[in-house]
């Protein structure tokens, strides 16, 4: 009784983690890549600075999530997640919530925001555990989706990110104190913690892989 509740419980988290990923990251592209929202060559003055309804909107639903999520997590730990996880969502709902409020900081906001891609694919991860398929070929090719969108999303993207950080310099040092502080503190924090779960990630795929051989 106590496992099926739990596996409940689990199955709307995951459920409700793929909608706002889906939604997010479909925002969060719109806004870094086919916006002029953010872009310099269209819009002259602090990047840092922009803002639009839409993009408030966006982050609104975001930081809805977050809270629930964490609030899930802090109810129920440490079963639906070690200190990692309440770490990575205090910095995210804080940041978020922050950017939403005040304007500032949102192109490094959505930037951040599109790690959300890898989300369905750790979710339908859980559920093929779950479902007992953990031998399947769906379960290998989820595996390898799993490990290309976090080396994309989560690895190289931050990469570009902090290069853009460096290069708008000047801009960001006109922001608040406090959104200064979070530029540069939360993308590494979750940079480093993305590097050590992709550390992991490898590790569960060669174990899948010899395990088919």
């Amino acid at each position: 009784m106590v496992l099926q509740k739990f596996n409940e419980l689990s199955g709307t988290i995951e459920g409700m983690s793929t909608i706002h990923a889906v939604f997010i990251t479909a925002m969060s592209l719109y806004f870094v890549f086919w916006s002029d929202l953010f872009s310099d060559q269209q819009h002259t003055g602090i990047v840092t600075l922009r803002s639009s309804q839409l993009s408030i909107v966006g982050l609104g639903v975001s930081v809805g999530y977050f809270f629930a999520d964490l609030g899930m997590i802090v109810l129920h730990y440490p079963t639906l997640g070690g200190k990692e996880y309440v770490i990575h969502h205090s910095l995210s709902t804080i940041a978020v919530a922050y950017s939403m409020l005040s304007g500032e900081m949102q192109l490094y906001t959505y930037m951040c925001l599109i790690s959300e891609v890898t989300t369905p694919e750790i979710n339908m991860r859980w559920y093929l555990d779950t479902a007992g398929h953990k031998r399947s070929a769906a379960y290998l090719i989820n595996g390898l989706a799993i490990f290309l969108a976090w080396l994309v999303a989560r690895i190289l993207l931050f990469l570009y990110m902090f290069r853009h950080i460096y290069l708008h310099y000047d801009q960001i040092i006109q922001m608040s104190l406090f959104g200064c502080l979070l530029v540069f503190l939360v993308p590494a924090v979750l940079f480093i913690m993305n590097v050590i779960w992709f550390g992991k990630i490898i590790k569960g795929l060669k174990k899948i892989l010899a395990k088919r051989q």
